[in-house]
């Protein structure tokens, strides 16, 4: 006899049973692989940011305990390093410039920081396969696998650009400075000659186009600048040169200028002995007797190579106060630079500085000052870190100089001091000066009465209401004198 369901059962109970306990079971199985896969993958992501954070404790953690302590302690010994050299950085401003100027230690760094970039990438690849790829589901691997390509290749590839950057540097350290012997600034100032020379053919160093002595305070950075015309005429040389031997009444033959001096010296490099530089040596030996400074060092700007400079820098602002033809003087003008306010790339910043057409000599002379104010100013040195490449690049193409690398540093801090100063000018020009027949005791006088006023009595703005004229893009006038040519601030004179 059957069994009888009980009253108000009907066999629900039963079927009931035999139809949800299979499907709560499968359910249950389904999400028992779910729950381990998201915990395979959190895991293997926790791993690649251990590593990311703290290279070396993945390994610490889940993989080669001896690989994730070495790994740990380089980690750590070289934040110690770096935090320390921070410190010192602060307490000595000096320090990073030592570091920059040392060939070895830019090396050293070098070769540091490509090992840590390749060290740094076998731990994410390690951490990779120690988050067990082939047991996650396929878009967690695909997703892992990105992941830390992405970490690896950012951390490692800005390594070793880091590397790739300091070694371009180095390059240009060792390729631009020399180790000659350093020089002893004179009466606490350091005097240094800016040569520009045009880069044509045979041309290099041979007839400078822009003569300027820079001169530097060497406590407080505060510079003169003192600038020279091309076409000076009867000058006299320094007592006892090789020069003033040549010359003993002056450099009066026909023809004869300042810019003229190198060429004269380049065909007689035999009294000149071994120097590779004869046209330069003699330069000095005129700017030496013209002005009654002694030269420390000297440098030769090539003024084509000037505008990759300037582009490597991302433009100087200059107040362009009339069109500035681009050509002219033996060449079509090809155009203008608009008047104004305005950012110049290095082709336009070349063609202000150089620009004849339309003006003089003087005129042109006194926006070449203000380039090089622009530059000193307006370059931070956050800009010139993020740029140094380039500026390395550009620099080593179009810069000669007798500069020491034992100098470099003393120098880097100078410029940065002079950055906060008001840079002051004075030039040999007219018409306090007569170019074809120069009063040689009234220009020294000049020059130490412009240097004496630097350092001791607070400089005044120059560019005064009555130098509203502008000439060739210059305030002032030939008759009446350049504004920037003689200025107790540069900047406002500009």
């Amino acid at each position: 006899m059957p069994p009888v369901p009980s009253p108000g059962s009907h066999g629900q109970p039963t079927e009931q049973s035999s139809s949800t306990s299979p499907s709560g079971a499968d359910a249950r199985t389904r999400r028992t692989p779910d729950r381990a896969a998201k915990v395979r993958f959190r895991r293997a992501i926790t791993l690649m940011v251990m590593t990311l954070v703290l290279p070396g404790s993945a390994q610490l953690v889940a993989g080669n305990r001896k690989v994730g302590r070495i790994a740990l302690r380089i980690w750590f010994a070289l934040l110690a390093v770096g935090l320390g050299l921070l410190l010192l950085s602060l307490v000595w401003h000096g320090f990073a410039f030592r570091v920059g100027a040392s060939p070895f230690l830019l090396e050293v760094l070098k070769t540091m920081m490509m090992l840590v970039a390749i060290g740094w990438a076998l731990l994410f690849i390690d951490a990779w396969r120690l988050g067990e790829p082939l047991t996650l589901l396929k878009d967690q691997r695909l997703a892992v696998v990105g992941i830390n390509g992405m970490l690896c290749f950012t951390v490692a590839g800005t390594l070793l650009f880091g590397a790739h950057q300091v070694g371009v540097y180095r390059d240009f350290v060792v390729t631009v400075f020399g180790n000659g012997a350093a020089s002893d600034a004179h009466h606490g100032r350091y005097n240094v000659l800016l040569l520009g020379g045009d880069s044509g053919a045979g041309r290099w160093g041979l007839r400078p186009d822009s003569m300027t002595v820079a001169s530097i305070d060497e406590e407080t950075g505060k510079t003169v600048l003192v600038g020279l015309p091309r076409n000076l005429e009867n000058f006299r040389f320094a007592p006892g040169s090789v020069m003033d031997e040549q010359f003993p009444d002056g450099f009066d033959c026909e023809g004869c200028y300042l810019n003229g001096v190198s060429t004269w010296a380049g065909d007689n490099k035999e009294l000149f002995g071994s120097s590779k530089t004869p046209g330069v040596d003699a330069t000095i030996m005129a700017i030496e007797g013209i002005t009654g400074l002694e030269i420390n060092y000297w440098a030769m700007v090539n003024l084509q190579g000037f505008k990759d400079l300037v582009d490597a820098v991302g433009g100087v602002t200059l107040t362009v106060r009339a069109p500035i033809p681009v050509g002219g003087l033996g060449s079509d003008v090809t155009g203008y630079i608009k008047p104004g306010t305005r950012k110049l790339n290095g082709h336009d910043a070349l063609w202000f500085a150089r620009a004849r057409e339309g003006s003089d000599d003087y005129s042109r002379m006194a926006r070449q000052k203000c380039v090089m104010n622009a530059l000193l100013t307006q370059v931070s040195p956050q800009r010139a870190v993020r740029n140094f490449g380039d500026i390395a690049k550009a620099t080593s193409g179009m810069i000669e100089t007798n500069l020491p690398r034992s100098e470099l540093a003393p120098f880097a801090e100078l410029a940065l001091k002079a950055k906060s100063q008001k840079m002051s000018t004075v030039s040999i020009v007219p018409p306090v000066i007569n170019t074809a027949d120069p009063d040689l005791p009234k220009i020294r006088s000049m020059v130490e009465k412009a240097i004496a006023k630097s350092e001791g009595r607070p400089a005044t703005k120059a560019g005064k209401k009555k130098q509203q004229v502008q000439t060739g893009g210059s305030l002032g006038t030939r008759d009446g004198g350049y504004a920037a040519n003689a200025s107790d601030d540069l900047s406002a004179a500009c």
